[in-house]
């Protein structure tokens, strides 16, 4: 199978990874402003790659073109700097990677490791049903492999997705290590099928641009918020699939409303007011306890201090 990591674009994170030892990353969607639950993870992934020395990078996944916002990318980079979140290199948009994306579609394509589906959300329900495996109400929906050998005959013509051929067995087993949440092991086959890598309407899937664009920036660790350790096995049996080296994971925790529900976009979370006050809020969210500094620079100086002693040396 050809390495996608022989291709330019991994050839330059190489380069970039030799750069600094570390290399971390905040990929916010521009939806809508950062609430209080991304500015934590902002600052969580930004406080490990100064505890490190390494480079801190910021990528707008705006993937998905219908879900973003007019502005929202301007409001989310000035939320950033206003808490002296300031990116080592300039900021990069998924909108720019189709070429990039495509280049490791054709790579899994070539190898007969992606195949076309023609199944609508919907048709992989009925199929599931049919087969007792009708999924609970926000559970993951395990593709049946209804199009794993060829999309059948009469199907109407149409847009068609694509979707990884995940091997089945000890093949599809993902060992990976949080270095919060500890081992995890997962038969991506049982758990997952094979899921999309482009969509049919022709938009790409957030699990290949992720492993892509990390590869492409030569991301060395990531630091996101605990609700995406689900993806993290996917992720990495994609990873192997293209040849591409496996990141560091630090999963933490969800910031969380009165009701226990976790803050966000699609419920209403508000933005938060860039400046001291937030970022003190930030620090005690990622359990670093309350800081006696004012300012913007004393808050991050005292919070890296406070990261270093307990995740330094992860």
């Amino acid at each position: 199978m050809q390495n996608i990591g022989m291709t330019p674009v991994a050839a330059d994170s190489a380069a970039m990874a030799a750069d600094a030892a570390y290399v971390g990353r905040f990929a916010p969607s521009p939806t809508g402003p950062l609430h209080r639950g991304s500015l934590a993870a902002a600052l969580a992934s930004w406080l490990d790659a100064r505890a490190h020395g390494g480079q801190w990078l910021v990528r707008i996944e705006d993937v998905d073109g219908p879900r973003c916002r007019p502005g929202a990318e301007e409001a989310i980079l000035a939320q950033l700097a206003a808490c002296g979140l300031h990116a080592d290199r300039p900021v990069i948009r998924q909108r720019d990677r189709a070429v990039a994306y495509q280049r490791a579609l054709d790579v899994l394509r070539t190898g007969g490791l992606a195949y076309p589906c023609a199944c609508s959300r919907r048709a992989v329900e009925e199929a599931l049903v049919q087969r007792g495996m009708a999924p609970e109400r926000h559970a993951e929906r395990i593709y049946p492999g209804t199009c794993r050998a060829g999309i059948a005959e009469g199907t109407p013509a149409g847009p068609r997705a694509w979707r990884l051929r995940v091997p089945a067995g000890a093949a599809a087993h993902v060992d990976w290590v949080d270095r919060r949440l500890g081992a995890h092991s997962e038969a991506v086959d049982r758990t997952v099928g094979d899921f999309v890598l482009l969509r049919a309407d022709g938009m790409w899937a957030y699990q290949l641009a992720v492993v892509v664009d990390d590869a492409g920036q030569g991301v060395t660790d990531v630091v996101r918020g605990e609700d995406l350790a689900d993806s993290t096995a996917r992720q990495v049996l994609l990873q192997r699939m293209l040849g591409l080296a496996t990141p560091r994971y630090l999963h933490v925790p969800l910031v969380r409303d009165e009701a226990g529900e976790k803050l966000s976009k699609q419920t209403g979370a508000a933005a938060f007011v860039p400046g001291p006050a937030a970022l003190a809020q930030a620090m005690r969210d990622l359990g670093l306890g309350s800081s006696g500094a004012a300012t913007v620079p004393g808050l991050l100086a005292d919070a890296v201090d406070r990261w270093r002693a307990s995740w330094g040396e992860g």
